[in-house]
């Protein structure tokens, strides 16, 4: 679960972390007098999506004129902004982030994350803020610190040494640096993050260390005990269709193609994906229906999938292990005697009942395109896509 911005802000001055001073708007009919509480004669007015890259796409102005402040406001709240990391739609602008512009000496950027390869909490540290992390690994790779922390044992005083001593810090905000970063693990731990990005972590002209921006993750296999944090869910910057998909415990993402995709195991959604884009097709969406699926499931799958007016044609790849590919074959056979748009269906079944599974499909009264296997299935809907 992503946090906005500004609540990712609130969570960090809980925990004594600096941020800087500001407040939210939720109306367009913003009266700009109400800037001078900030008591500074520069603002900064940041939209508030689940999305980076605000800036790049229009939805971030610094200006020292309160006019400019409330027409940004005026023209931004109700309206979808798109950036690099949307979709084509964009997302729903319902508030705006108003701050007080600092004055940077120094730009950094820092980043708490679970390392699955070392199953260890990450720490990575770069001098050059503000800036994308791929970026700078691809380009100047030394220039990033990458420090691994045993949970057992927690954060220590080396650990911040060393990335003081990396990003050359100056005595003030090296001084700083303890409580900060002993902060932000105990942050990061106790309300079980995912990610946890500021970039850029600013020196301002006091020398003090300043979050400037914040994108905050929580994992949602742990949101049943951080209750507090669930309430700050935005559903209008998820996707219907994956939140309905959730309810049913399905993993489902939308994409922007239109063969829809129906298949059990994530490694193997992944490889069907692939051979559709190999022969020159585009996926709707990764659904994966998991291991032990049911015909109520597979049901519910189909519909989430037609949902999408996009979709052309569906594929549904099964490999039978836990699962039965005769149950699923009714599955199939009953959501689509109930489905009144329904699409051109490929459906390749192997494993467990797999010949049951496909003599049912033969014997029914819906029209199903039984592949020779997955290549002929991907190179099937492409086809089918592209009438």
């Amino acid at each position: 679960m992503n946090l906005h911005e500004y609540q990712a802000k609130e969570l960090l001055s809980s925990y004594n972390i600096k941020v800087p001073r500001g407040f939210l708007v939720e109306d367009n009919n913003f009266n700009p007098q109400v800037l001078d509480n900030l008591k500074v004669h520069k603002w900064v007015a940041k939209v508030q999506i689940h999305s980076g890259a605000r800036g790049k796409a229009g939805g971030v102005l610094v200006s020292s004129d309160k006019n400019d402040i409330q027409q940004f406001i005026k023209n931004k709240i109700g309206t979808n902004l798109i950036t690099h990391q949307t979709t084509k739609k964009g997302l729903l602008i319902n508030s705006i982030w108003i701050e007080e512009a600092s004055d940077i000496k120094q730009e950094i950027y820092l980043s708490f994350a679970i390392n699955r390869q070392s199953q260890k909490i990450n720490i990575v540290a770069s001098s050059d803020g503000g800036m994308n992390i791929e970026d700078i690994a691809q380009k100047n790779p030394e220039k990033i610190i990458n420090i691994n922390i045993e949970q057992n044992i927690g954060i220590s005083p080396y650990h911040i040494r060393k990335v003081g001593f990396f990003l050359k810090l100056d005595s003030k905000p090296f001084e700083q640096l303890s409580s900060f970063l002993t902060n932000l693990y105990h942050l990061f731990v106790e309300k079980d993050l995912s990610q946890l990005e500021i970039n850029p972590l600013i020196i301002n002209k006091d020398d003090d260390l300043v979050c400037l921006d914040a994108k905050i993750n929580i994992d949602d296999n742990a949101l049943c005990r951080q209750e507090e944090l669930l309430t700050k869910r935005d559903l209008s910057q998820e996707d219907a269709r994956e939140i309905e998909a959730d309810k049913w415990e399905l993993n489902y993402i939308s994409l922007d193609g239109d063969i829809g995709c129906m298949v059990n195991g994530a490694g193997l959604a992944m490889a069907t994906m692939d051979l559709i884009k190999l022969h020159g097709g585009e996926p709707a969406n990764f659904l994966d229906v998991g291991g032990s699926t049911t015909s109520e499931r597979v049901a519910k799958a189909f519909e989430i999938i037609l949902s999408d007016k996009n979709v052309k044609v569906i594929l549904v790849n099964i490999f039978g292990g836990i699962v039965r590919c005769d149950l699923i074959a009714e599955g199939i056979i009953e959501a689509a005697r109930n489905t009144t748009n329904l699409v051109p269906l490929i459906v390749r079944l192997e494993g467990n009942m797999a010949e049951i599974g496909i003599e049912l499909l033969k014997k029914s009264d819906i029209d199903i395109m039984i592949p020779e296997n997955l290549t002929d299935a991907a190179i099937k809907s492409v086809q089918v896509a592209k009438k």
